[in-house]
């Protein structure tokens, strides 16, 4: 009994997945996460700071 009772959210989760994904117009998780990714990468890459010493003054030789 245990075991159906542990699984049952987990059936019903995805019967509801399944029903919604049919029924709805459901994005794309992956092209969204890759949309953010890249606006991330973006943002970073435009406001990142400028260093002013070269890693070459941090090494004493």
């Amino acid at each position: 009994m245990g075991l159906i009772r542990s699984y049952f959210s987990f059936v019903c989760g995805t019967i509801s997945g399944i029903y919604i994904a049919q029924s709805y117009n459901v994005p794309n998780i992956e092209k969204v996460g890759q949309t953010v990714y890249t606006m991330a990468k973006q943002m970073e890459e435009r406001y990142r700071k400028t260093t002013t010493k070269s890693r070459e003054d941090f090494q004493d030789d």
